[in-house]
């Protein structure tokens, strides 16, 4: 069975950059602020101040070879905190003809010499707080310095300079270069203009192609439902604030993109900080925003969360799916109700998202976004009857072309035109139920056990901060049991028999925490929030023993 969406309007056929800067779909006005700094908001770039930027910088970046013998070709890897210049770097790499590599400021140095090199970047840039991680990646991977740049935005005076220029010279001058203005479907659809790296949960991470298409689609759907909002209910101003890494499709689109394309400001945090993430929330009268369930942990179990968000109209989670336990608890603290979306880097983001402030206590993940077809298929790959889950498989202009480089890949993850996600999921009254991950499925005597259910269970006992779970091998079962990784309060000192009490009087038998509980000082998990199960299971192979 296929599950498609509403009807909705068509989407432009136009560039990303035409879609933002020139097009009437964009709520942008040329005064409108776009990105600032959370701490000093005076340090604002308008829509107009922004074009100009984006041409210098493109100018400049051409003269270093990008985009020299055609579009979609050199690779330029930034690796930066954040700070109010990324995005115009990001614009400005695309306006070049050349291919935004965003990497996470978290990652060792062979980490981010490995993306170098899967991608042949033609340039790397960092900000002065990663200049040691580039460097030392740069190194491992070959590149020399004159092929290394720094971004300095954190003063009021913005630099783009060489790695190896001890004087910062800015090598950004009045010279423009002006963005190819592309209207092919064809040409849209098959171009190359980022290139994001999946997160890794279950293997090495592959660089996910994203075209023109796939951010200008994904911006237009998603305010769709948005924009309907405002004329029901009355526009606010949209402001937002930039605190997760602009290395997955969260930053690029959340902060990058539908901001700006939505007319509203990002305020630029350059790390997540809890304290002034609610200070700057307060402060800077926070409208919107989007974030991961660790956050929405934080919120809900702090007692010094009050009135921060006071001024917020819209809030949604991702990256993993939220207990309706805790979907409720928060929603109470932030004062509008939270929704909750899915997707992937691979589908440029949201494929199905809550209704602004719409109530929906039934767990689901929303409805289909305009434009999205999904199936539900078993392990032979047929479809599943209704109310059965399944692998869900996606189709539709939001969905990558394929892995950079990586034809293995590629032929792994799409049947018949549609991509296997490796998400479980249930579709009922309309919405998407995501259940787990296929490969994190945890098999009890047969039984199929979600470590996602376990975890927001877990997560809504008052003395757990954070847990995770997964499946160890059981000799006297001889089978697989669910093991709980968790993170307790220092303050609130829990044993394991307590927290497996709590879990038996919430699940059934088969769900049950027989292969113990482990106290971990953090949960490790990617950039974007989700769980990294496989170094869980490297814990569960020389970490410490769990406690029955």
């Amino acid at each position: 069975m296929i599950y498609t969406s509403d009807p909705a309007p068509p989407v432009p056929q136009l560039d990303l950059l035409s879609l933002l800067f020139d097009s009437q779909y964009c709520l942008a006005a040329e005064d409108t602020v776009l990105h600032t700094d959370a701490a000093n908001p005076s340090n604002g770039i308008t829509k107009a101040a922004a074009r100009i930027l984006t041409r210098r910088i493109a100018s400049a970046l051409r003269e270093l070879g990008i985009g020299k013998h055609g579009s979609g070709k050199d690779v330029v890897v930034v690796v930066s905190a954040g700070q109010r210049m990324l995005p115009i770097l990001f614009y400005a790499v695309i306006a070049a003809g050349g291919v935004a590599s965003q990497a996470s400021a978290s990652f060792k140095p062979e980490e981010l010499a490995r993306q170098i090199q899967q991608g042949s970047a033609k340039l790397c840039i960092s900000c002065p707080a990663t200049k040691p991680l580039l460097v030392a990646a740069a190194q491992l991977s070959g590149v020399p310095d004159d092929r290394c740049l720094v971004l300095d935005s954190f003063q009021p005076r913005w630099c783009l300079h060489m790695l190896a220029d001890p004087s910062a010279r800015n090598i950004v001058g009045e010279t423009e270069l002006d963005w190819e203005r592309v209207t092919s479907q064809e040409k849209l659809e098959n171009s190359v203009i980022c290139l994001l790296y999946s997160s890794g949960t279950t293997g090495p991470p592959k660089g996910v192609i994203m075209s023109h298409t796939n951010l200008v689609w994904s911006a237009f759907i998603t305010g769709l439902r948005l924009r309907d909002h405002w004329e029901k209910e009355g526009r606010w101003d949209y402001r937002t604030l930039a605190h997760l890494p602009a290395a997955h499709i969260a930053g690029v689109q959340g902060y990058f993109v539908i901001p700006f394309y939505n007319g509203g400001t990002t305020y630029w945090m350059p790390k997540f900080d809890f304290m002034d993430f609610l200070k700057y929330n307060r402060a800077l009268e926070i409208t919107t925003f989007f974030t991961v369930p660790p956050i929405y942990v934080l919120i809900n179990k702090a007692p010094f969360v009050t009135d921060q968000f006071r001024t917020l109209k819209a809030a949604t989670g991702g990256a993993a799916p939220l207990g309706k336990e805790l979907q409720i608890s928060v929603s109470n603290k932030l004062g509008v109700f939270l929704a909750q979306t899915w997707g992937l880097s691979e589908t440029t983001g949201s494929v199905t998202g809550g209704d602004v402030n719409i109530e929906d206590t039934s767990g689901s993940v929303g409805p289909l976004l305009p434009h999205c077809k999904l199936r539900l298929v078993d392990d032979d790959g047929k479809d599943c009857p209704p109310n059965v889950p399944g692998e869900v498989l996606v189709h539709g202009p939001l969905v990558t072309k394929g892995y950079y480089n990586n034809p293995e890949a590629n032929a792994g993850s799409f049947k018949d035109g549609y991509l296997c996600t490796g998400d479980i999921g249930v579709f009922k009254d309309g919405r998407l139920h995501i259940v787990d991950r296929k490969k994190e499925l945890i098999k009890y005597k047969g039984l199929q056990v979600a470590p996602a259910e376990l975890e927001a269970v877990l997560i809504d006992h008052p003395k757990i901060l954070d847990a995770g779970v997964i499946g160890v091998y059981d000799e006297n079962e001889a089978t697989e049991v669910p093991r709980a990784y968790v993170v307790v309060s220092e303050q609130a000192p829990v044993s394991a028999k307590e927290i497996q009490d709590f879990v038996k009087s919430r699940l059934a038998s088969h769900k049950q925490l027989r292969g113990g509980v482990v106290f971990v000082p953090a949960i490790p998990k990617s950039a974007s929030g989700k769980i990294l199960r496989k170094d869980l299971r490297e814990m569960a192979k020389s970490g410490p023993k769990a406690k029955l």
